[in-house]
């Protein structure tokens, strides 16, 4: 006869205890966002006061996903071996290091070194706050309690790039915004720390899921993978390499190409967050209800390709284009991984995110990298804006790719071997 497993009987953890746990994980990761995206409404402050080059600024951002292509390989099972509320801790600690170290000095090699542990803890805190979203949400609250963390992590991203509104003070100087962040960066770990106390409390209390399932990287499965789903890799990684090293220097070429003030650069910069936060959810139940998901897929694509050559090229103001961006950011990351679930076996979705994953982070490192350097070789300034031209025509051309492979799968998904992206609708 055995004992009785004593959390068979044990109730489930209230509603509203639920919700307090995930807003005290999703504090983490605000303070994560708002470090990522501290570096760009200083980029002309770095230039001015430390004399960094485009590539330089570049490096601070590429640098992020370096250690991120092998991290996405290891961090769900660190997350497994040693639980989540000790990766929570672990991994928030290690992201406000990384702030503090690059705050520390003004050489290149410091700041660099800085984002790049940063981004050792970075991507697996992302990692093991959604691991613990899991044990605490199951069912159709799923869905939701994960949105409910994107929005508050991007209230950090949203933060940081409207800092010079809110703190326009502080880039008077290179390190009081740098500062500003290592103060933000205490939400990755005092975020951890309540999310630890308000588990342990529970566990002694009620019944606790079991934790739901971290990316890690199978080698076996990936040479049996579909061709839709390697279209959907191609998108990602084109799309994305189109956003965020944009994002890297936006308020900078708002300010030299179209003179902006700072203040007007970072918040044209955060219209995408903004966007994001407001219309991927519902372009989630719409894409849910009719289906076609690859059509819209594309259509998110094509809107990409014209806003570059409109801030490049035109006088056009600069809340069109960046308003048709923020309408493509929030499409197509709402209809693309969920859409890996169409066209991936369950058992090999770990793998799938992964690898996506890790592409991503290839794509984000070395566009960061190109586009500095584009922008450097081209002689980008304020004295000479069109220097930026060769950059925003790199930024059309994925444009241009990820329209490409949006087709492809479209092919795909309305041939023979189709998975059902343009069919399946919710019931």
């Amino acid at each position: 006869m055995t004992a009785a497993d004593p959390g068979a009987t044990r109730p489930a953890p209230p509603r509203a205890y639920r919700w307090l746990v995930l807003v005290a994980i999703s504090l983490a990761m605000f303070g994560n966002y708002y470090v990522y995206d501290s570096i760009s409404p200083m980029a002309d402050v770095l230039k001015a006061r430390l004399g960094f080059t485009d590539a330089n600024i570049g490096l601070l951002q590429a640098i992020y996903s370096i250690p991120n292509i092998v991290m996405v390989l290891v961090g769900g099972f660190i997350v497994d071996r040693i639980g989540t509320r000790k990766a929570t801790l672990a991994f928030g600690v290690i992201c406000l290091a990384g702030a503090g170290v690059t705050a520390l000095s003004g050489t290149l090699a410091v700041m660099a070194a800085g984002r790049l542990i940063f981004g050792l803890g970075a991507e697996s805190l992302i990692v093991a706050v959604t691991t613990a979203i899991g044990r605490w949400f199951k069912g159709k609250e799923l869905s939701f309690a994960f949105g409910i963390n994107l929005t508050i992590a991007r209230l950090g991203s949203f933060a940081a790039l409207n800092s010079p509104s809110w703190a326009g003070w502080a880039y008077d100087d290179w390190r009081m915004p740098l500062v500003i962040a290592v103060g933000f960066a205490t939400f990755c770990v005092t975020g951890a720390i309540l999310y630890w106390v308000l588990e342990v409390r529970a566990a002694g209390k009620y019944a606790l899921g079991a934790a739901g399932s971290t990316d890690k990287v199978v080698f076996g499965d990936i040479f049996r993978f579909s061709w839709s789903y390697w279209c959907i890799v191609a998108l990602c990684v084109t799309f994305y390499s189109g956003i965020f090293p944009f994002q890297t220097f936006a308020v900078k070429f708002f300010i030299e190409a179209h003179g902006a003030s700072r203040e007007t650069g970072g918040f044209l910069s955060s219209m995408l967050t903004l966007s994001a936060m407001i219309f991927t959810p519902i372009f989630g139940l719409i894409v849910d209800r009719v289906g076609r998901r690859s059509l819209f897929m594309m259509c998110g694509s094509l809107l990409l390709i014209p806003v570059y050559l409109m801030m490049g090229y035109t006088s056009v103001s600069l809340y069109v284009p960046m308003a048709m961006m923020g309408m493509a950011f929030s499409l197509i990351p709402a209809i693309m991984w969920p859409s890996v679930a169409y066209v991936v076996e369950e058992n090999r979705l770990g793998t799938a995110y992964g690898l996506m994953t890790l592409v991503q982070n290839v794509g984000l490192a070395g566009f960061n990298l190109l586009i500095g350097w584009a922008n450097d070789a081209a002689g980008a300034s304020a004295a000479n804006p069109a220097g930026y031209r060769p950059g925003m025509l790199i930024f059309s051309t994925l444009g241009f790719s990820a329209v490409l492979f949006s087709w492809l799968l479209w092919r795909s998904e309305t041939g023979p071997h189709a998975h059902g992206l343009e069919t399946i609708k919710a019931g």
